[in-house]
């Protein structure tokens, strides 16, 4: 059902028009946090296009949603032995292969995340990486600030938090402990539209990145105990350039809704109505974009491609299968494109 000759056949070393975007409506399914310096983040902006009454909406920026995302696809590679799970060592520990890329002692490249990247695994050559002098990788995959539908004021709650000791009391030997703290909360049910664009992939990586997008449930601080989230792909655009915006994205639903008398400004926004109104529109929004769309994969279609590819990597064959085109084509690119420069 995905057009597959859309993709190259093998990651180019420069851009060449591929754009495989990705359309999501993000829910909070739990409490979340989004904050920088204890503070949720958030931005002033127009409610909708035709909507022009000034709105404070709750923010995600970049990297709270790729960071998740790609440590899933890290994870997997560990899991089915793409990637060593050992931290870089130090001094005579340290054994490279014939490529230049750091091994452990059963051959497997180290990746140590934010620390020394292997530089030739599907999260290195799809989501980038930097090394300072060693050398750095563009990311191939564009996330922007995505921003919430619904208002500041009906989408955040503030908790008073505290940390008891070991007796459930937070007193001990008559003292009282200060370890009590007020933190805002994002509600659930809380919607984010959001588009991911990814540049020039093969096949296997887009759907490496794709199923990265699918398995990711924790976003925000504190993931072991909230956070949890449901991305629902509304449609699949393979397109000779970038699509349109998160903001303007999230502003046209607003403007959908509100002129159907589908918001309240003290209830949240209906989950069902929201995403009836965020395929319309990103529909409307495609057309409206001055790019050649080779294909919209939606509806009943979209739906049965997603079925297909979630039962194939629901099975340990499968998976091992995708993840395998993938680090086969990023070992390629590698080959190509990274070990030569190092060797010059």
């Amino acid at each position: 059902m995905l057009n597959t000759t859309f993709f190259p056949d093998s990651v180019p070393p420069r851009p060449t028009g591929r754009y495989a975007h990705i359309i999501l409506l993000r829910e909070t399914d739990s409490y979340a946090l989004f904050q920088t310096d204890g503070e949720l983040n958030t931005a002033r902006v127009h409610a909708g296009v035709a909507q022009t009454d000034m709105l404070t909406r709750i923010t995600i920026f970049k990297r709270k949603q790729t960071t998740p995302e790609r440590l899933i696809g890290r994870e997997l590679l560990r899991r089915y032995g793409f990637i060593s799970a050992e931290q870089a060592p130090e001094g005579k520990e340290r054994k490279s292969d014939d490529r230049g890329v750091l091994i452990d002692r059963a051959g497997l490249p180290i990746c140590d995340y934010n620390v020394e990247f292997c530089k030739q695994c599907p999260d290195c050559i799809m989501y980038g990486f930097a090394i300072g002098d060693a050398g750095s990788e563009k990311s191939k995959v564009y996330t922007d600030t995505a921003y919430s539908l619904s208002a500041f004021d009906v989408s955040h709650e503030a908790f008073t938090l505290n940390a008891p000791y070991e007796g459930g009391t937070m007193s001990r030997k008559g003292e009282v402990t200060s370890r009590i703290n007020e933190q805002d909360h994002v509600r659930p049910q809380t919607l984010f539209p959001a588009v991911i664009t990814v540049r020039d992939p093969s096949v296997p990586l887009f759907l490496y990145v794709l199923n990265n997008v699918l398995r990711t449930r924790r976003y925000g601080a504190q993931t072991t105990r909230t956070g949890t989230m449901t991305n629902h792909v509304l449609g699949i655009v393979l397109a000779d350039g970038e699509i349109f915006s998160n903001l303007h994205f999230t502003q046209r639903i607003y403007d959908y809704l509100a002129e159907r008398s589908m918001l309240d400004p003290v209830q949240p926004i209906a989950v069902d109505a929201a995403l009836s109104a965020a395929r319309e529109v990103a529909a409307v929004l495609v057309k409206e974009d001055q790019v050649a769309v080779s294909q919209h994969l939606r509806g009943e279609e979209l739906g049965g491609f997603l079925a297909e590819f979630s039962g194939r990597i629901r099975d340990e064959a499968g998976m091992r299968e995708l993840l395998q085109a993938a680090a086969r084509d990023s070992a390629a690119y590698h080959s190509a494109y990274i070990q030569k420069k190092g060797k010059k």
